[in-house]
């Protein structure tokens, strides 16, 4: 299988995604639409990873609009598409669901709770790492994967090849010194009240990867 990941930041790599594409004997391909504008054709794509970033999915950039062009694309294949955070809210604008700014800034680790069970090896509450301020609506067809104390919209299903996260779960503990270190100034008026030092001295959960990877078993199955 072809996994094409879009990168829109250079500090928001795939992280365990990687590591479930080796691990299946898949070939990853990452692109960086942001810098080079250049994305992958439908035809040459088995499953897209469309990773986050500091930009919104309301900007006006060509490279964001033809990214949206190329979900639509695969949603009508009804090829596996995996978002986290701003990808995951690329795929609800594609659909025409409005992206918003959410009840609270949250950048740091907190809880997400599990409100289905579709995905059933999944655990009742993750810790996971929140870096966002805007939120997704949820697909009338889509249903409600996770929610967090402070954002209800954390997580969606929709027709079983797609799962979007408002948060993230891909990030090892190297990926997570990078996000800090190179975006450290966007803590600031988190309602989490973490500093960064209190982000790095937080270990990865074991677990966020052991649930990353059944969701990607989820949507990948025949």
């Amino acid at each position: 299988m072809r996994i094409n990941v879009l990168q829109h930041t250079p500090n928001e790599g795939p992280g365990a995604i990687q590591a479930w594409a080796e691990q299946h004997h898949h070939e990853l391909y990452i692109y960086h639409p942001y810098q080079f504008g250049v994305l992958p054709n439908a035809d040459e794509t088995d499953m897209l990873v469309i990773l986050g970033g500091p930009m919104s999915p309301n900007d006006s950039l060509r490279w964001i609009i033809r990214e949206r062009q190329l979900i639509l694309t695969l949603l009508d294949q009804q090829k596996p598409i995996f978002g986290a955070c701003f990808g995951a809210q690329q795929i609800t604008k594609a659909l025409g669901y409005p992206v918003t700014k959410a009840p609270a800034k949250e950048v740091g680790w907190a809880p997400v709770h599990l409100q289905s069970h579709l995905i059933t090896d999944l655990p009742e509450t993750l810790k996971v790492l929140h870096w966002h301020e805007e939120m997704f609506a949820i697909p009338d067809d889509a249903t409600l994967l996770f929610s967090s104390d402070l954002v209800e919209n954390q997580g969606f299903i929709l027709n079983h090849h797609v799962v979007g996260l408002q948060f993230h779960v891909e990030p090892l503990p190297t990926n997570v010194r990078e996000i800090i270190i190179n975006d450290q100034a966007y803590i600031t008026g988190s309602r989490l009240n973490q500093d960064a030092e209190t982000i790095l001295a937080t270990p990865v959960p074991p677990e966020n990867e052991t649930a990353l990877f059944s969701i990607l078993d989820y949507i990948t199955e025949p």
